[in-house]
């Protein structure tokens, strides 16, 4: 899968937010060439939430265990709640530390090097053998945020719906 078939398929789902930080938008440079996909029908940018998923494409401070410096290298995240990650790694998330994956591996899910813990999966360059999994995972992602985004919409009379 390249990053404009992730893209193409996630901003498919309905109410689906997309940014890619660049130049000029005030965002930070780190940020730039990655994308962000938010829950979000109004079409602004949660204040109060984290993207469903994201599509890194260099490494971060505290974060280079994907080896994202190679050539055309990016990972894939995927907020994936407790069900799907146990189902997918046969861990709890709060024991994502023990995978033993090596996150830098191409078409393997993972748990999510810094953020498994809190339910999160990642495939650097998702391929024939995980995407099926992956187009699973981003439905999943996304049908959990949306029900968050409902579930904070009829607690705030004020919210748009």
């Amino acid at each position: 899968m390249t990053i404009e078939e992730i893209m193409g398929f996630v901003g498919g789902l309905d109410g689906v937010l997309t940014l890619r930080p660049g130049p000029g938008d005030g965002s930070p440079e780190l940020s730039w060439g990655d994308t962000f996909f938010y829950y979000a029908p109004d079409g602004e940018v949660p204040r109060t939430t984290q993207p469903f998923a994201t599509i890194v494409t260099k490494d971060y401070p505290e974060d280079t265990s994907s080896r994202l410096d190679r050539p055309g290298a990016f990972r894939l995240n995927i907020s994936a709640g407790k069900d799907a990650f146990v189902e997918l790694t046969g861990r709890r998330p709060r024991d994502a530390s023990a995978d033993g994956a090596d996150p830098s591996e191409t078409d393997v899910l993972v748990a999510h090097p810094v953020y498994g813990a809190l339910g999160w999966l990642a495939v650097v360059e998702p391929g024939p053998r995980t995407e099926p999994a992956v187009r699973d995972l981003l439905v999943t992602a996304h049908s959990l945020a949306r029900s968050r985004y409902e579930r904070r919409a009829g607690e705030d009379p004020a919210r748009p719906r």
